[in-house]
């Protein structure tokens, strides 16, 4: 009896702390969220009116909307602690996709998937002559295998760029169907959100993500190591920073947050957890913002590179004219040249539509491209499987012949004797 009321009190001045200290951080967290809005969003307006190389400001587009996607959906959580779990849905499905735009955004700076083949490849033919010109035998080099992707990963040439990609595609798809799973447990009361509990689907679905996360974002790893000597112009190593912080100090502090609660750090109330989470997400997503407008900046696209991605056309107008000086009449010939630059894509209209048209094309593609080579091994396994039981009913049958032709030539022999 003793303890039920003392729980009950705990309960009570938990409750009544986190309902005084909900209104100010509210307000703390919604100036920072605005910040966050309006420097992003004017980024974002920045590279759509300068949209001079799609290939590369689509997926630049793409992580930097990333801010205010988590401010926004974390101040809704922090208002309403009942769209919580709605909203960490939402971004998780959103980090996945920004993490895929920036391995995309990378590989277009490198020129696209083939020139990153190419390359790739020959890093590989660079690093197996290696060894040959020291006088050593290493042909391990020349072997697909997991040691040379951890510790030398240039080794394997284009097997590298196609385990990079899917270590990308699968963290998206992975991380957004865990999110409609914890939904649909959600609705059946069985997730329990911060609750290591075995009946619950949190913890499975948590430690599932984390190796999940942590090989795409290995994989991303590896993908700088071996370019980042050819991406030097873009200055990869703050974009790299930035655009991980953001990834693990959302991912870690959360998981922090749940372990901290768990052993009676921090009060253990559910409202407690998720909005501390939304507070300090609001509060680093204007730092991510003020971040993005130096590390994402829109300076380089300002000037359009014609050659490669408009259309110059120059118009000539020439005009007689004449002059008098001196009481005569002199001929003079006025030229006038005026140089147009045709750009598709650089107003903001169909700068959107490109993002959105294009963008989208190209994710589905590789998902599907994804989902096929996840599936190709089972093909594989299943279509061996069915060749060794054929081959087993072949052989089967091929030593039944022999014994019919003896028998009937025994036959034969003693009907000669007869005779």
């Amino acid at each position: 009896m003793a303890s039920s009321v003392y729980g009950l009190l705990v309960y009570l001045d938990q409750t009544s702390s986190y309902r005084e200290l909900h209104l100010p951080a509210l307000i703390v967290a919604g100036c920072f969220v605005l910040v966050a809005l309006l420097l992003s969003l004017f980024l974002t307006y920045q590279h759509l009116k300068s949209y001079t190389n799609p290939a590369e400001q689509k997926w630049i587009v793409a992580v930097i909307f990333m801010v205010p996607v988590y401010a926004t959906e974390s101040i809704l959580s922090l208002w309403n602690a009942k769209l919580s779990v709605a909203c960490d849905i939402l971004r998780n499905c959103y980090e996945a996709f920004a993490l895929y735009a920036f391995g995309s955004y990378l590989i277009a700076c490198l020129g696209g998937e083939l020139k990153v083949v190419d390359f790739l490849e020959d890093e590989s033919r660079k690093e197996i002559s290696k060894p040959l010109l020291e006088g050593e035998k290493s042909p391990q080099l020349q072997q697909k295998t997991f040691r040379n992707f951890v510790f030398r990963p240039s080794v394997l040439g284009k097997d590298l760029f196609t385990i990079i990609k899917f270590g990308f595609v699968q963290y998206m798809i992975l991380k957004t169907l865990c999110a409609f799973l914890a939904l649909l447990l959600e609705i059946f009361g069985v997730y329990g959100d911060g609750e290591f509990k075995w009946y619950y689907g949190y913890p499975y679905i948590t430690v599932v993500l984390n190796f999940s996360q942590m090989w795409a974002l290995y994989c991303l790893v590896q993908f700088y190591n071996v370019t980042h000597q050819r991406l030097q112009p873009i200055k990869p190593l703050a974009k790299f920073i930035s655009f991980k912080a953001i990834v693990f100090a959302t991912w870690w502090q959360g998981v922090g947050i749940v372990l901290c609660c768990t052993f009676g750090v921090l009060p253990k109330e559910g409202k407690f957890q998720t909005g501390l989470q939304d507070f300090l997400i609001c509060i680093e997503m204007a730092i991510a913002a003020v971040a993005h407008i130096f590390v994402f900046s829109a300076k380089p696209y300002h000037y359009l590179p014609a050659s490669h991605y408009g259309k110059v056309t120059t118009q000539e107008t020439k005009a007689l004219l004449k002059i008098e000086e001196d009481d005569k009449e002199k001929p003079a010939l006025v030229e006038k040249r005026e140089t147009e630059v045709d750009a598709p894509g650089t107003s903001v209209k169909e700068s959107v539509q490109d993002i959105v048209v294009e963008g989208g094309q190209k994710v589905v593609k590789d998902v599907v491209l994804t989902i096929n080579q996840a599936i190709e091994p089972v093909h594989e396994g299943m279509t061996k499987i069915q060749e060794t039981f054929h081959q087993i009913s072949v052989s089967g049958d091929s030593k039944e012949e022999p014994e019919v032709k003896v028998e009937e030539h025994e036959k034969h022999i003693t009907k000669e004797v007869e005779v």
